[in-house]
């Protein structure tokens, strides 16, 4: 077998794997560490000797047993080895065997909910859930998160610590909704961060986006006919239906309304709005969900003209029942502006001007100075459209907002 396929096949078992390592034993560092090993071996033996009959099993057998030993030289230094002698290889069954394996989505789920333990800040869950389930590197997600690799490192070291110390189990008890819906949000951040990282024609970092969405499949799998999880997956898919139209060849941000509809991707389309037409019946109506209809909404528009921004104003305005939040108050405001006018949106604003959370804001500032341009008051629009490019956190965003402060500075 080539060394390419098995570096893929490597790939898509490593989450299974862990996940089945960490649910015998509980100790995802070392859990790591002799999952790690197994993988080396593979990557090694298979291309030279074939691969086994059950490439699963092997890795998982190799991993435990290398597992044990590491556990049997933890534990000799803290001299129980009274303890490790009841972990013997019992457990330890030959390369195919694996009983009493459970499917091999369960223990991908469990590695997922691992990773959004309850004791994990989210920056933590968000890097320990790229490594453990995404398999991407350390260096991979430093770039990826415009950070350092020593903070990666120590954002998954002490990651690793909180679990361990915290106590709390990592499988996920039932009805334990809280728990699934971290991962949901986990997912989310990932795929919001990868989605504001795509600068023109060139990904300058990991594609968070895909990768969020490849793992939100894989939940999705896991958890058939969860409303939420579909309704996740369907919001990202139309939202990141449209990236090849967001971006001029120099990098430069095209809103929305500008866009070439012809470069949205259609069967991406198709996927999110047959997710989400089916996910909405299926029982509470949850701001995945609602926000997956208002992006279907969008995206079905054949323009800008035609988007039925009355119905998508209703859809916020039911989400900020649910998630009363700044951001959502935000959209239902322009949504609000685009069928009552623009005064209509900036009384809505007014309400959030206060707000710490949108006072550094690059978007409400725009969103404000774009709703003050279009009620005529120029200078407030001005000094709004600069405030914004003072909070813009990337070139793209600054790029755009400075051009609209130049426009308005020089009119033609």
């Amino acid at each position: 077998m080539a060394s390419l396929e098995v570096e893929d096949l490597l790939r898509r078992l490593t989450p299974q794997v862990l996940g089945a390592v960490v649910r015998r034993y509980g100790h995802f560092d070392l859990a790591e560490d002799a999952t790690q090993e197994a993988l080396l071996a593979a990557a090694t033996q298979w291309p030279r000797d074939g691969l086994p009959h059950d490439p699963r099993a092997w890795l998982v057998t190799v991993a435990a047993r290398r597992l044990t030993d590491l556990l049997r030289a933890e534990q000799a230094r803290r001299r129980r080895e009274e303890i490790v002698a009841q972990w013997a290889l019992t457990e330890i069954e030959q390369p195919g065997a694996d009983q009493d394996r459970p499917a091999d989505g369960d223990d991908t789920l469990v590695l997922l909910l691992m990773c959004c333990h309850p004791s994990l800040s989210m920056a933590s869950a968000i890097a320990l859930t790229l490594r453990a389930v995404g398999g991407l590197s350390v260096t991979e997600i430093a770039r990826a998160l415009l950070t350092s690799e020593q903070t990666i490192t120590r954002r998954i070291t002490r990651a690793k610590q909180s679990i361990k110390n915290s106590g709390v189990p990592f499988a996920l008890p039932a009805g334990d909704a809280g728990r699934l819906d971290a991962v949901l949000r986990v997912l989310y951040l990932i795929f919001n961060e990868g989605y504001a990282s795509t600068v023109g024609t060139q990904l300058l970092r990991v594609d968070l986006a895909e990768e969020a969405i490849r793992l939100t499949r894989t939940l999705h799998a896991l958890l058939p006919g969860d409303s939420e999880v579909d309704g996740l997956l369907a919001l990202m898919l139309l939202v990141h239906a449209r990236h090849r139209a967001r971006t001029r060849a120099d990098g430069s941000l095209i809103p929305m309304a500008e866009q070439d509809r012809g470069l949205w991707d259609r069967t991406a389309i198709e996927e999110g709005v047959a997710l989400v037409t089916a996910a909405l019946p299926l029982g509470p109506t949850g701001p995945y969900q609602l926000q997956a209809a208002i992006a279907a909404l969008h995206d079905e528009a054949g323009s800008a003209q035609a988007t039925d921004w009355a119905q998508i104003a209703a859809l916020y305005g039911v989400l900020l029942r649910l998630d009363d939040n700044p951001v959502v108050a935000l959209n239902h405001a322009v949504a609000v502006s685009m069928v009552a006018g623009p005064r209509a949106g900036l009384t809505l604003l007014q309400g959030l001007e206060t707000d710490s959370r949108m006072t550094t804001s690059r978007r409400f500032h725009a969103v404000r100075a774009h709703l003050l341009e279009q009620s005529g008051d120029q200078a407030a629009a001005l000094a709004a459209y600069q405030t914004a490019a003072r909070c813009a956190t990337n070139t793209q965003q600054q790029r755009y907002l400075n051009q609209q402060v130049a426009r308005l500075q020089n009119p033609t």
